[in-house]
């Protein structure tokens, strides 16, 4: 007997339709937004009728994988293109005939600490091919990893179709001893006449929460995070058809050797790889090791460090006032928070070293953000703030904006990164020598409760936009996605420290580059 597939269940019975779209573009970002859409284009996926079998869908432990000989024979050498043919069968051990399987490879070395994202071309027949730069002189081994069958990712898809309110949020409207709790979100279903609208008149940012039965638009005081309204019910994981393979399938080790003479050129160059843990940019940055708090505050000496977005970049603030008691001197930070008494994940925060002239600061974006209750005054959109920062040459902005908005239609981010982007571009026409650092996002190993909001496939949407968005403009693109990838530690939506060291490094590197010009 088949097993049944996950079902969907709306927790409310639907409003009725309104005014205002999750899909909505404005006349002049509509030909870009469409473009952007195209760029991202999934391959298609098998349906997911009622009653399909999940035997029928891929499976890691029927499928193989085989590294394909070195063009022009001989032994590999290290600025080679490794080529691997991965072949994809379902649970029968039936070939698939269709692709659409979200895929990670890995090529990597635990004995040097050392790793590289693979690059996964899909062939849409049941065959992929994962391309690595060979980047390090020894043996590498090929790691493969299936994150989500193609039906997984029809029900994903089809998921955000129908529920792009999945995520909801709340606020309170009080005045005296009169409060109410009333529901919030991007759009609202309801006439207009029921609705509170909070749309930014700067940056057309949407907003709308049902009008509370006895206060008015005014008085609405705090923001908070609701609760998914897409359940799953109860089941064993093989019926689960988004399932989550964990199950990775590993190739023998390759021998890598250097070639006579000069490196050849990296003809599919990734991101960057990791040697002796610490991360080799591929794009022309020298990424320097500030291995201690004092050569991290040399660095940041006479700078202004602005950290906007999601508790991503939260973690640079958190990584760089960081002591600990009965460490030595050097690594214990003098940048000293300030207290603010700001809501614990929400912000703001400061934090400030007098002696060496340091002031760190972070803030969370605006609205949609899933956060603990919060003043609603200080859900600020980042663009709006950036129109405030003069910016120059001691000014280091780094933004990180993805985790709050996976859960929601593509659009409802790109219009948030167009934004920002015309911000940046605004920032950098006034202030052209301000350091800009843009966080892509990160596969976070999401469970299955968390499936419906934050898949890997949704935020990996979100880092194919950030990157063909910021495309072209003066800002410098920390590979927060390949940066985890390439790591051997376990997938978290924050990373581990290791990870956050080899981030910070880099956006270091990129303040305090080698010659001493930014």
């Amino acid at each position: 007997m088949a097993p049944v597939p996950t079902t969907i269940t709306p927790l409310r019975p639907t409003e009725p339709a309104s005014v205002c779209s999750f899909h909505s573009a404005s006349p002049e970002n509509a030909t870009e937004v469409n473009l952007l859409k195209e760029s991202i284009a999934w391959p298609e996926t098998p349906s997911v009728p009622p009653g399909f079998s999940l035997n029928d869908t891929s499976d890691p432990a029927h499928s193989t994988f085989t590294i394909l000989p070195r063009r022009g024979g001989g032994s590999w050498h290290v600025g080679d293109q490794l080529e691997v043919l991965i072949k994809v069968s379902d649970f029968r051990g039936r070939p698939r005939k269709s692709g659409g399987d979200l895929l990670y490879a890995r090529l990597q070395n635990r004995a040097v600490f050392a790793g590289v994202a693979g690059k996964v071309f899909d062939h849409r027949n049941g065959s992929y091919t994962a391309v690595f730069s060979l980047l390090w002189e020894g043996d590498a081994k090929v790691e493969v990893s299936l994150v989500h069958p193609s039906e997984g990712i029809t029900v994903l898809a089809k998921v955000t179709q129908e529920y792009p309110d999945r995520a909801y949020f709340l606020s309170v409207f009080r005045s005296g001893s009169i409060s109410e709790t009333v529901r919030c979100n991007v759009c609202l279903k309801g006439p207009k006449e029921k609705l509170c609208n909070y749309t930014d008149l700067h940056t057309g940012e949407p907003w709308f929460c049902y009008k509370p039965k006895k206060l008015t638009y005014d008085k609405r005081i705090t923001h908070s995070e609701g609760r998914n309204r897409v359940t799953s019910r109860k089941q064993r994981p093989e019926e689960n058809p988004i399932r989550l393979q964990s199950v990775t399938k590993e190739s023998f080790n390759l021998p890598v050797y250097f070639p006579d003479g000069a490196n050849e050129i990296v003809k599919t160059k990734p991101a960057g790889y990791y040697y002796q843990g610490a991360w080799q940019a591929l794009d022309g940055t020298t990424v320097r090791q500030f291995n201690n708090a004092t050569a991290r505050t040399q660095c940041l000496k006479g700078k202004v460090v602005h950290l906007y977005g999601d508790s991503t970049v939260r973690q640079f603030f958190e990584f760089l006032i960081q002591t600990t008691p009965g460490r030595h001197v050097s690594e214990m930070s003098n940048i000293k928070k300030f207290d603010l008494k700001s809501p614990g994940t929400a912000g703001p925060y400061l934090a400030l070293d007098y002696k060496n002239n340091i002031l760190l600061t972070y803030r969370c974006h605006g609205t949609p953000i899933l956060y603990t209750p919060m003043m609603a005054v200080e859900t600020r959109h980042i663009a709006t703030e950036l129109r405030t920062v003069a910016g120059g040459p001691n000014t280091v902005i780094v933004i990180s904006v993805w985790a709050h908005f996976t859960s929601f239609p593509i659009e409802v981010y790109i219009r948030r990164l167009l934004n920002i982007k015309r911000a940046v571009v605004e920032l950098l026409t006034r202030s052209p020598d301000t350091l800009v650092i843009i966080r892509t996002s990160n596969p976070k190993g999401s469970v299955l409760s968390e499936i419906w909001t934050s898949s890997d496939w949704y935020a990996l949407q979100c880092y194919k936009v950030v990157k063909e968005i910021f495309k072209g403009v003066n800002v410098q693109l920390l590979d927060a996605w390949e940066m985890c990838v390439s790591h051997h530690l376990p997938h978290s939506l924050h990373p581990q420290p290791p990870i956050i060291k080899n981030m910070i490094d880099v956006v270091l590197s990129h303040t305090c580059p080698l010659g001493g010009k930014q």
